[in-house]
This record gives structure tokens, sequence and C-alpha cells, in this order.
């Protein structure tokens, strides 16, 4: 029988949301799209080990979590050139756009579909980056 190979670097997506049923449908829907889910991480603390460790291809974050304000993270992400999608019931989109440009920004409750294309945006994104 033939065996799944599986890519020699599956797309990782670093997801922080302090919301639990939020947080396990983002992480469904990463799953589902066949990509490997870093997280998903309650508070910016927690996330910035991981990224210390790894850094992701595309990351989803809540703009306000447990520990505050995700933009300490948001900020480190996008020096190391880490597309962020934003997913927030706190700022709206335009606002984080003005001090995130080349972020995309989804208010809450975001349909599934959508985040969907906001991913591979970020993946196509990702990936010019890197050439």
């Amino acid at each position: 029988m033939g065996q799944k190979l599986q890519p020699e670097h599956a797309t990782t997506i670093l997801v922080v949301e302090d919301e639990f049923i939020i947080a396990l449908d983002l992480s469904e829907t990463v799953r589902d799209m066949g990509f490997r889910v870093e997280g998903p991480y309650a508070n910016k603390d927690h996330a910035f080990i991981a990224i210390d460790q790894e850094m992701p291809d595309v990351a989803i974050l809540d703009v306000l979590t447990g520990d505050g304000e995700v933009f300490p993270l948001a900020d480190a992400l996008t020096d190391a050139g880490v597309p962020i999608i934003f997913h927030s019931g706190h700022m709206r989109p335009s606002e984080l756009q003005e001090r995130y440009p080349m972020a995309q920004a989804a208010a809450k409750p975001c349909r599934p579909d959508r985040l969907m294309a906001m991913i591979e945006e970020a993946r196509a994104q990702a990936k010019q980056q890197a050439h």
C-alpha cells in the first residue's frame, strides 16, 4: 500500500486565542486545511516561548489575551517576516491595519471560509518573502 508522504516542511500556523471554544475552532480550521497548529496559546508569554524555539510560517492572533495586548508578539513576528492575521472582537480591522499595514484583520466571529482565504493569502505572502 502507498504510504502518505509528509512534506519536508509542513506549514506551521501559530494560534494565540484565550477564548477556549474560539481557539479550538481556529485550530480545527487550520488542521482541516492540512497545516500544523502551534498552540493554541491563551497568552502571549507562552507564544513568545514557542516562537523562540521555532518561528511559524503564519500567525493568527487575538488582540487581547489573558496577559494583555498581543502587540509585542505581533511586533516580534513582523520583524521576523511572519504574516499575521488578527482575529479580534476588540479592535476594528482598519485600526489594526494602520498599525500593521502588511497584516490582515478579521472581526470576531469570522466565517471559516473567510479565515481559510486569509490563511492562503498569508501563506502566499510568506512564500514571496522567502524568495
